[in-house]
């Protein structure tokens, strides 16, 4: 319930929105009853007017945060792929940034270029399947199979197991983990390298 007394403004008494609404939203926010204003807050909006691309690397760099704000609000500016290029640079290292303007981007060009740009960094955002996590999950998996490879071959070595090229070349392209283990099972006991296939 309204507390006793507090007048509420009437719709028709609120201005449409049919100016800018950049301009509208900076307006100061009174808090206070309607003879006092006891407090007046006045907020900081960033908006299409006033927000221009950035393109020097050193100007990005000295603010990560509104060199993103700008990408994202010049997103349709047909020069926008020239924009992400000089940028890139400064903003690939710091992932974070990198996911923010590839999560606001619109589907089409400009984040397809980003993401071919970006598919070299780390992901901060887990499960949101940026092109920096699928990139740096596929590296982190591949090196773990890799790993998982030289281990199956070093025990066949170690047990003194001869371990033809063939089956060498095998082991190592093989990328399933899963399967890689059940190899490394096997290599304890095999008689010889081609037994760690078994029946497949």
């Amino acid at each position: 319930m309204p507390e006793a007394g507090v007048k509420f403004p009437e719709y028709s008494s609120i201005e449409p929105l049919d100016t800018d609404l950049t301009e509208m939203a900076k307006q100061p926010i009174r808090i206070g009853r309607s003879f006092h204003t006891g407090m007046e807050e006045f907020p900081l909006v960033v908006g299409p007017f006033g927000v221009r691309p950035i393109t020097d690397p050193e100007e990005a760099a000295k603010d990560l945060a509104l060199t993103t704000i700008s990408i994202l609000i010049n997103g349709k500016d047909p020069a926008i792929l020239a924009i992400v290029d000089e940028v890139a640079p400064v903003l690939g290292p710091n992932a974070k940034w990198a996911e923010y303007i590839e999560v606001g981007l619109d589907e089409g060009p400009a984040r397809g270029h980003w993401r071919r740009l970006m598919a070299v960094y780390t992901p901060n955002f887990p499960g949101f399947g940026s092109v920096m996590e699928e990139a740096w999950t596929k590296v982190h998996s591949d090196g773990e199979a890799k790993g998982e490879a030289k281990a199956v071959l070093r025990v066949l070595r170690t047990r003194g197991v001869e371990v033809p090229e063939s089956v060498e070349e095998r082991v190592m392209a093989c990328l399933d983990l899963e399967v890689l283990e059940t190899w490394l099972d096997r290599s304890l006991s095999v008689e010889s390298a081609e037994e760690l296939f078994g029946e497949e």
